[in-house]
C-alpha cells in the first residue's frame, strides 16, 4: 500500500468530526434560543408574520419550540397532529430572511449552511421553497398537512392562524 494512503484515513475521519463538532455547535445555539431567548426581528416597520396551516388541521396553537422544532428539521410531525409538510418563502425573500431571525436568531446565511449540512447526512429534508404568499397560501389551503408563514394575516376561513410572530417575540 503507498504511504499516501495510509494516512488518508485517519484525516478523513477527524475532518468529519470536525464537521460533527461544529454541527453539535449549531445545535446547541438552536436549543439555547428554543429555552427562551428571543431575537428581534428584522421585518420592516414592525410587520408581523403569520404562521399558518390548513383549517382541517386540528392544531390550535403553536408555541416557538415547536416551530423550531418543524422549522429545523428536527421533528416532521405537528404536535398531537400528524405529520406536517414544511413551506418556506423564496431563498432571498427579506420575509424569509425575517422570520428565521426572529424565530432563531439566525440570518440567511447561517440557515442556509445549517441546512447544507444537514442535507449532507441525507436524513432531513429543508422546507420546500414557493414562489410567495400567494403560492403559500394556496398550498396550506389544498394540504391539509401543510405549514408555511405569510407577510399578511389570511382573510377570515383561508387558513388557520397558530402563530404570528414580530419584533417583540
Amino acid at each position: 500500500m503507498p504511504a499516501h494512503t495510509l494516512h488518508a484515513q485517519p484525516l478523513r475521519r477527524r475532518q468529519v468530526l470536525s464537521g460533527w463538532r461544529r454541527l453539535s455547535l449549531l445545535a446547541l445555539s438552536v436549543a439555547a434560543l428554543c429555552l427562551g431567548q428571543t431575537m428581534p426581528c428584522a421585518a420592516k416597520d414592525g410587520a408581523e408574520l403569520y404562521v399558518i396551516v390548513n383549517n382541517s388541521n386540528p392544531l390550535a396553537k403553536l408555541d416557538r419550540k415547536e416551530l423550531i422544532a418543524l422549522y429545523t428539521g428536527r421533528s416532521r410531525n405537528f404536535p398531537g397532529a400528524g405529520p406536517a409538510e414544511v413551506f418556506d418563502q423564496p431563498r432571498d425573500s427579506s420575509q424569509r430572511e425575517a422570520f428565521y431571525l426572529a424565530l432563531t436568531g439566525m440570518d440567511l446565511a447561517q440557515i442556509d449552511s445549517y441546512w447544507a449540512r444537514l442535507l449532507f447526512t441525507g436524513r432531513v429534508v429543508p422546507p420546500k421553497m414557493l414562489a410567495g404568499d400567494t403560492a403559500l397560501l394556496a398550498e396550506v389551503k389544498r394540504n391539509p398537512r401543510a405549514i408555511a408563514y405569510l407577510s399578511n394575516p389570511p382573510a377570515e376561513g383561508q387558513a388557520k392562524l397558530v402563530m404570528t410572530l414580530s419584533r417583540t417575540n
